[in-house]
């Protein structure tokens, strides 16, 4: 008699480096790979049309790489337990793998498939390790269940020692058994999508993960932080719905050795880092990491025009307008938008997280709440009231203002510097922009804020 496991993807849409598809392959003769279109993704924010219509390239990819090896994605919509167990009945699956997830929703998740499947004399078995490269609990001090500092975590995180990745498999058998139509046919998307949205799936992101790897990363330490350059890897969208693994991707970039690469690596611990923050604290994502007792602003005039980009600091402006356009944005302009969100215009962190969540193709719970928390000062930041001044930051990061030409049109003849400060501009040219004057005072704006925390 043949014998038949569930491979569930959620956040791991991959066939390399699949502990979910592999831990299904090597328990059963036959494998149902399955994705179900869950009410709760749109709980979660997968339905915002920039990630919706990203999940559904990815699925198409997915099913694509299966077909290549025999297989299928089998796609079902509705409630992810009770689908689930629709299929594990009609295969007669006796066990189910799933990634594990840190999410408050990701928990609750588990635990009703778990003790639904207890209840049919199924297994679920969840793998910890394939949305991360040390598991959440892995390494922590001896006195708490997380780290609560990055440095000392990222030290312990190095010394490790992560499992070697998985090859992706040469043959995926499945059962006869229905599955819905590809995504796009169903609406998943919905809305329009940024423009300039990249194309989803394994096969995207391996191409992409092989160009970087193959010389830009080398220039990594030094541009990182460059916004004209736009000298990162722009994997993010990738790692986040698991189009690559996060092990392969520490294990090739510590292959190709070098400063640059090893300053890669460090960043893909912050993702770590912040996972088994929220695991540890799952309350974070929508509370105070630390409570600071700040007096928010509400989420007004201030903050529309942050939204909309007319602030009337060009960095900030140019920033939030990447974000609309491509549903991703420079880690520097993140930095530089959330603190003139939090800090600046002193409106709650929470404002702007949702509107990250809402843009954003990488919008990921984990990293995307602890960053604006790190950022805000409510979050594990050692220095959790510094303020980026927009001004400063322009001069350090966008010096020949190349990257505000580029994404704000209305100060493209404005040239060098110049384009930083437009309010300084002469009568007759700064009268011909449609461009704002700023929106606060910066000094005056630093004061409320001390005074406001301070309270």
């Amino acid at each position: 008699m043949m014998t038949v496991a569930i491979a569930l993807f959620t956040a791991d849409l991959r066939t390399h480096d699949s502990p979910v598809l592999r831990g299904a392959l090597d328990a059963a003769d036959q494998v149902v790979p399955l994705f179900v279109l869950d009410e709760g993704i749109r709980a979660a924010g997968f339905r915002t049309p920039n990630r919706g219509a990203f999940l559904a390239g990815c699925l198409a990819d997915l099913d694509a790489a299966l077909r290549e090896r025999g297989g299928r994605l089998v796609i079902r919509s509705g409630d992810l337990v009770r689908e689930v167990c629709r299929v594990a009945e009609e295969t007669g699956a006796g066990q189910v793998h799933v990634a594990g997830d840190v999410s408050a929703f990701a928990q609750r998740r588990e635990e009703r498939l778990r003790a639904a499947l207890a209840g049919m004399r199924r297994e679920l078995c969840v793998h910890a390790d394939a949305a991360v490269v040390i598991p959440p609990g892995a390494i922590t001090p001896a006195d708490k269940g997380h780290s609560a500092v990055f440095t000392p975590f990222f030290r312990k995180w190095s010394a490790a020692g992560a499992r070697r990745p998985l090859g992706a498999p040469r043959k995926v058998s499945v059962p006869d058994i229905d599955s819905e139509p590809p995504p796009e046919a169903v609406g998943l998307a919905g809305g329009r999508p940024s423009s300039g949205l990249p194309p989803g799936g394994e096969t995207e992101a391996r191409r992409r993960l092989k160009a970087w790897l193959g010389g830009p990363v080398d220039r990594y330490e030094d541009l990182h932080d460059d916004l004209a350059a736009d000298a990162t890897s722009r994997l993010s969208p990738y790692l986040h719905f698991g189009c690559l693994s996060p092990i392969e991707v520490v294990h090739r970039a510590r292959q190709r050795g070098g400063a640059g690469a090893e300053a890669f690596v460090r960043q893909l611990a912050w993702r770590d880092f912040n996972r088994q923050l929220l695991a540890d604290r799952p309350d974070a994502a929508r509370d105070d990491y630390r409570c600071r007792q700040d007096r928010w602003r509400p989420d007004g005039e201030d903050a529309e025009a942050w939204r909309a980009g007319r602030t009337g600091y060009p960095l900030v402006d140019a920033a939030m307008r990447q974000l609309v356009t491509e549903g991703w944005m420079h880690n520097r302009g993140r930095l530089i938008t959330a603190s003139f969100l939090a800090k600046t215009l002193y409106v709650d962190w929470r404002v702007g997280a949702r509107h990250f969540l809402d843009l954003l193709v990488d919008g990921d719970v984990a990293n995307n709440q602890l960053n604006w928390q790190w950022v805000a000062g409510t979050g594990a930041a050692t220095r959790p009231n510094v303020v980026l001044n927009p001004l400063l930051q322009a001069r350090r990061f966008d010096p020949k203002g190349d990257y505000v030409r580029r994404w704000v049109p209305e100060l493209r003849e404005v040239e060098g510097s110049a384009v930083h400060r437009p309010w300084l501009l002469p009568g007759d040219l700064r009268r011909r922009l449609d461009y704002p004057d700023p929106i606060v005072d910066l000094d005056e704006a630093l004061a409320r804020f001390r005074t406001g925390r301070a309270a």
